[in-house]
């Protein structure tokens, strides 16, 4: 048998202190509950994905506390699409991942895990990133640090405004 190492996992398990709030608009701040913003913005936000599907799973929601589309302003909305163009070119110049998967979920029954505050993920991917471990043990693999990951993206994003 071998072993699967994720020491963050730990880390959360034993935090006790878990955060009260929308973890988006406490991410206005530019470290968050978490310290796992990439950049804040005039309108929107980047940061990575605690739980992520994958390596590079990146969040970009708007800054304020909105649960669609619909209520969005047009300058709102042009500053989180070209948010989310920006995410792809980092992890695309970063991680050069074969393709992506971008969406976003709005309503509970549609898989929002935090339908009060929409947002888009940014999902890289790679030939072979989904295996036995994912399919038959509902394991995930992450090759890299959430915190590593984190690291090389960080400058992409240093003059998000």
């Amino acid at each position: 048998m071998e072993n699967l190492w994720a020491p963050w996992r730990m880390t959360y398990i034993l935090d006790e202190d878990k955060p009260e709030g929308c973890i988006f608009c406490l991410a206005g701040d530019g470290k968050g509950a978490d310290d796992l913003v990439l950049g804040v913005g005039e309108h929107s936000l980047v940061m990575m994905n605690k739980y992520p599907y994958n390596n590079g799973h990146l969040l970009v929601a708007p800054r304020r506390h909105l649960p669609g589309l619909d209520q969005l302003s047009p300058e709102e909305m042009a500053d989180l699409l070209a948010t989310v163009r920006l995410s792809v070119q980092a992890l695309r110049e970063i991680m050069h991942p074969e393709g992506f998967n971008v969406g976003l979920n709005l309503g509970r029954v549609a898989g929002a895990g935090i339908e009060e505050h929409m947002h888009f993920h940014v999902v890289p991917r790679w030939g072979g990133d989904t295996n036995f471990m994912t399919v038959f043990g509902e394991v995930r693999v992450i090759p890299e640090h959430i915190r590593a990951t984190y690291e090389n993206l960080r400058p992409y994003f240093a003059d998000l405004k």
